[in-house]
């Protein structure tokens, strides 16, 4: 330490900081100064960039404070081992923590030009002073690690003498090529070849490593994005310090020196705003950062993700992305006075597919770009949400089912009801307010069933359906399916989506019933791997069963038929070849319009907002919505297409499943389809009845051109829908053909006999209006 001091003593005056008074120093004043230094220095993990991975592995975004992915030693090709030892410390590898040598020379070199010509660090004390500055939490210790001083120089030997000390060469070597900036963002060797030339840093080749080596002394005069016709010249320079050391032969340097720069520069983006899933990429970020198990403070988490290399395995599947984004940018454009979303959710699982909206990310509002993630929960996206209309009246029919009211259940419904607020009971038993409520309809008057009132939707039916539920089991439902229903829209109007809502929100809801009733929350994220690879945090499926398997069958078969004939949205063209469910939603003055709609095995949800430039919320009618005026503004004509644009487009990736039909013992009311029995024996007919969940009688024997004894036609006929547990009457041939009589029709649901059917499918004779 003595001896090595003693050189500093005669050294330090004229190396790098010629100032005046530094000369008089002498070994024994360097000596102490040396001592008053900590034996060693820390090398903390150098900070790397976390990647965020789709659910097919490809990279969705990088996040990052500095640029870097480290890589052991013998991932880097040699020639870059060799290039970067050439011109910053040919004899590293024969010399300690200083090269007396090499200072000697500079020291020479800077006392006849009387100025700082050439520095004599070695790549150990360069990484020293580059683990000092990358290690600094304060401004004072950054300008301390990079003071053109006496004390800087000496420390930073010390702590070069500790590391020679503890660590092999090829150890030191490697994390200076780790730590090393190489300019344009780039952090490390491997992040510097991947940016420049687009490869790995094992497959560089001699003028990509000697362009790379360059870079060290100057990231920003040599960078070849600002200055090729300089970084050339640097570059050639360190092929021919290559050349002069016979670390490459003539030829070689004469090729390389020819070629051009080569650059094949993939750009760095760091952050959401440039990932191909913007507001999915926010989204994932922000539901990590509430995570506490990566962190005890929002500080440490945000450190954690900018600086931790980790790996974010995430749900998102790019195919279902693009089919959301497509389907929202042709629907709706960012600069319109509204917003549109859409959310992708996998039932049974949880995992979020996709999310998308009209307005970008970014700052420019006059272009129409946000930082407000409109299509995930208030708290990871800071919006508010929306009220959903009439798709919570899937939460008042869930309750009604599992309360048992049966689904053949009759309810007279007038344009205009008054129902005072104190017959809708609450959880806690107390009953509201002796106001009354008066809702209307805008879908037409009737009486209706539970099926043909849900298809077309109407408000009077479905306030006096939830007027028998009461208030708590909806409310409660919605509850534990992710809604955040506040106690003050634990009102009646609830069963017309009164509370405010997001896209992400609804599709997590609807995929409860899509998964036979098991609710799974909403997650973008499955797993954190550190920077090695190993796990650090997984999100395992967070699921329960909320509803019984039979009731969310019922449920399924209820809302199905809003995409059949008659319903909305078979009348709006968005009915899939699949069978799909789903519910339509508009509110008051046409400000909001959506379609939650599913299949057995993907929940998505569609909403079309109308908002103004101000953010202030306007009425979607009168307004150029994508590129169609709207003059009358609906869930099943707005929002619905943009809905099954995204649902066509990824069908044909979709598994080809059905629904379960429903218990008929333990659903109530269940509508079921009166078999076909014609020709068949009184007996088999009466036991294929009683399978379907109906009470066979037997009835006369009637002229037909079926065999005598046989099953001539029932009543209602084959064919009909009919409530579980209905009635029905079979009618014996006597053998004798009754001409060009026509006795097939049945009585109930229209229906015909085998030989004559009547009215197939969801007809009127069962009370199931068609419109």
């Amino acid at each position: 330490m003595v001896a090595v001091a003693g050189v500093m003593g005669v050294l330090v005056a004229g190396l790098a900081i010629p100032f005046a008074g530094v000369a008089g120093l002498g070994a024994r004043d360097v000596a102490r100064s040396m001592d008053k230094i900590p034996a060693e220095l820390a090398a903390e993990p150098l900070p790397q960039r976390t990647r965020l991975l789709a659910a097919d592995g490809s990279v969705l975004a990088t996040l990052y404070d500095q640029n870097r992915v480290n890589i052991p030693l013998a991932k880097v090709a040699p020639i870059m081992r060799k290039s970067i030892i050439s011109i910053e410390d040919y004899r590293y590898y024969q010399h300690g923590a200083l090269d007396l040598r090499g200072t000697l020379r500079a020291f020479v070199t800077n006392e006849v030009s009387d100025s700082t010509v050439q520095g004599g660090s070695s790549i150990t004390q360069q990484m020293v002073k580059m683990t000092l500055l990358n290690q600094a939490k304060t401004d004072e210790e950054r300008v301390a690690a990079t003071d053109d001083t006496y004390e800087r120089k000496i420390r930073e030997l010390r702590y070069a003498i500790a590391f020679e000390e503890k660590y092999s060469k090829d150890w030191i070597l490697e994390r200076y090529l780790n730590i090393a900036y190489f300019g344009d963002g780039a952090h490390g060797i491997q992040a510097a070849s991947r940016h420049y030339f687009s490869k790995p840093a094992s497959r560089l080749k001699l003028h990509e490593a000697a362009l790379l080596a360059g870079l060290v002394k100057n990231p920003t005069a040599y960078d070849p994005t600002n200055d090729r016709v300089e970084a050339k010249k640097r570059r050639n320079v360190v092929i021919q310090r290559m050349l002069d050391l016979n670390v490459i032969s003539q030829s070689e340097a004469d090729k390389a020196m020819k070629r051009g720069l080569g650059l094949d520069v993939t750009p760095s983006s760091n952050g959401c705003v440039s990932s191909r899933a913007p507001f999915f990429c926010d989204y994932a970020v922000q539901y990590l950062m509430s995570d506490k198990a990566l962190g005890k403070t929002p500080e440490e988490r945000k450190a954690l993700l900018n600086s931790g290399g980790l790996t974010v395995k995430t749900t998102i599947d790019p195919r279902y992305q693009r089919a959301a984004d497509n389907s929202v940018r042709a629907h709706v454009y960012p600069t319109n006075q509204a917003i549109g979303g859409l959310a992708m959710v996998q039932p049974g699982s949880g995992e979020v597919r996709a999310l998308a909206q009209s307005r970008p990310m970014g700052a420019n509002k006059k272009k129409g770009e946000t930082y407000l993630n409109y299509v995930v929960p208030a708290k990871y996206g800071d919006a508010n949400g929306f009220q959903a209309g009439s798709t919570f009246k899937a939460f008042v029919l869930a309750a009604a089912i599992k309360q048992g009211i049966p689904l053949s259940t009759q309810i007279s419904a007038p344009q205009t009801v008054s129902l005072p607020n104190n017959t809708f009971e609450t959880c806690d038993g107390h009953l509201l307010s002796t106001d009354v409520w008066s809702p209307q309809n805008s879908t037409g008057t009737g009486t209706f069933d539970l099926y043909s009132g849900t298809q077309q939707s109407v408000n009077t039916f479905f306030a006096q359906l939830e007027q028998r539920t009461g208030l708590c089991d909806p409310v409660t439902l919605a509850r534990e399916m992710g809604v955040n229903v506040p106690d003050s829209d634990v009102v009646p109007p609830f069963t017309l989506g009164v509370t405010n809502v997001d896209p992400l929100t609804m599709a997590g809801a609807y995929s409860t019933f899509a998964a036979r009733g098991i609710y799974c929350e909403p997650r973008p994220v499955t797993e954190v791997l550190n920077s090695n690879g190993k796990p650090i945090e997984t999100y395992p499926e967070r699921c329960k069963q909320l509803l019984p398997t039979a009731v969310a069958d019922a449920v399924n078969d209820v809302l199905r038929g809003v995409q059949e004939p008659g319903g909305f949205g078979y009348g709006a063209g968005i009915n899939l070849t699949q069978p799909s469910a789903g519910k339509t939603g508009t509110i008051n003055k046409n400000m909001a319009v959506w379609f939650v709609g599913y299949t057995p095995d993907l929940a998505t949800a569609s909403m079309i907002a109308g908002a103004n430039s101000k953010g202030e919320w306007v009425s979607l009618e009168g307004q150029t919505i994508g590129p169609s005026y709207v003059y009358s503004a609906a869930g099943s004509t707005l929002a619905g297409p943009m809905w099954g644009d995204a649902m066509k487009a990824i069908e044909p990736i979709l598994p080809d499943t059905d629904f379960n039909m429903p218990d008929p013992t333990a659903v109530q009311g269940q509508m079921v389809t009166v078999p076909s029995v014609g020709g068949a024996s009184p007996s088999d007919a009466a036991n294929a009845l009683r399978e379907a969940g109906l009470n066979p009688v037997v009835g006369p024997m009637v002229e037909s051109d079926y065999a005598y004894g046989t099953v001539a036609f029932l009543s209602p006929g084959s064919g009909t829908q009919v409530a579980s547990g209905s009635t029905v009457t079979i009618y014996v041939s006597n053998g004798v053909s009754p001409g060009s009589t026509d006795n097939g029709g049945g009585g109930g649901g229209g229906g015909g006999g085998d030989n004559g059917p009547g009215n197939n499918g969801r007809g009127n004779g069962n009370g199931r209006g068609n419109r």
